[in-house]
């Protein structure tokens, strides 16, 4: 047993602006310090396949894939943050194929948990809308793959810097997944009010735990510990999903959160431990946010670390 680590070099090829944020390094600079620390030798690294249209069109509609198809070839931005380029469309089918093959191998034994390094991230993108950098939502293409495989419950923990409205869109009115986020507000996108808990069927299904600019590792260990992890155990989750952004990070520039490299040990650890406690130990996490590149590398290798020390 041991912890997954999936990447591929064409995330590389998604190029939404020379001076975009949510730029190419992110990823490669991530690998190399894996690499370089000796963390990577230590991981099972797969090259994923992209997604399968059946998977992808479990969560977004055909012609949103036709409006993302379109917009690459013509290299049009899909709005003010969210830059595309030729390589964007086939970047975000891996980002999303991979996390469901991470999903595929920790659900059949193969390995004990994962870490997707791929790009563009996901969490903001809804249905039909790609937003705030995101083309596909990854998490929810996995969760709705998990939910094909016969699983009842499935938990989302989001603990990027920004609210992930795409994600709790989607599963706002579904019992069978929960979603759960951790985030800076106010900020981009505006939404996560500790007062939006889902509708409908999947009323009480949605969680946030909004925290104020400034706030660091005590606030965001007390909001997951002490309100985030109790009401995931109510809802026993066979298999949870991690939307792990790094832009929480004190050096990033995009929040003004206060974490620390070590503060998300921390939070990793403690998230293994109730995925141990309550789902098998069955966790993956995929890469969203973190924009300085010597804080996000430095802040996934201490979750990485955690993860596949024991």
């Amino acid at each position: 047993m041991t912890t997954g680590f999936v990447y591929h070099a064409a995330c590389l090829e998604h190029r939404p602006g020379p001076v975009h944020p949510e730029r190419p390094e992110r990823v490669r600079v991530l690998r190399e310090h894996f690499e370089r620390s000796g963390l990577l030798s230590e991981l099972d690294e797969l090259v994923p396949e992209p997604a399968r249209t059946d998977w992808l069109v479990a969560v977004h509609p055909g012609t949103h894939t036709q409006r993302l198809a379109s917009a690459c070839v013509q290299g049009i931005p899909l709005d003010v943050d969210t830059g595309v380029s030729s390589g964007s469309l086939r970047a975000a089918e891996l980002a999303s194929g991979g996390a469901v093959q991470a999903c595929e191998r920790v659900l059949d034994g193969r390995w004990s948990n994962a870490f997707v390094a791929t790009r563009p991230p996901g969490h903001h993108a809804t249905a039909d809308i790609a937003m705030g950098f995101c083309l596909y939502n990854h998490a929810a293409v996995a969760a709705r793959w998990l939910r094909a495989q016969g699983l009842e419950r499935v938990a989302i923990l989001d603990w990027d810097v920004h609210h992930g409205n795409g994600t709790q869109a989607i599963f706002e009115s579904d019992p069978s997944v929960y979603y759960a986020s951790i985030h800076q507000s106010p900020l981009y996108p505006g939404t996560g009010l500790a007062s939006e808990r889902g509708s409908g069927a999947g009323a009480g299904a949605t969680l946030n735990c909004p925290q104020p600019p400034g706030a660091g590792e005590t606030e965001w260990l007390r909001a997951l510990e002490r309100v985030v992890l109790p009401e995931l155990e109510r809802f026993a989750p066979q298999f949870l999903l991690v939307s792990a952004g790094y832009d929480g990070h004190e050096r990033d520039p995009l929040a003004q959160t206060r974490l620390a490299t070590a503060s998300y040990g921390r939070l990793a650890r403690s998230v293994l431990d109730f995925a141990r406690a309550r789902c098998g130990g069955r966790a993956v996490a995929l890469l969203e946010g973190g924009y300085d590149l010597e804080a996000l590398a430095s802040s996934a290798h201490a979750h990485v670390a955690e993860w596949s020390s024991s």
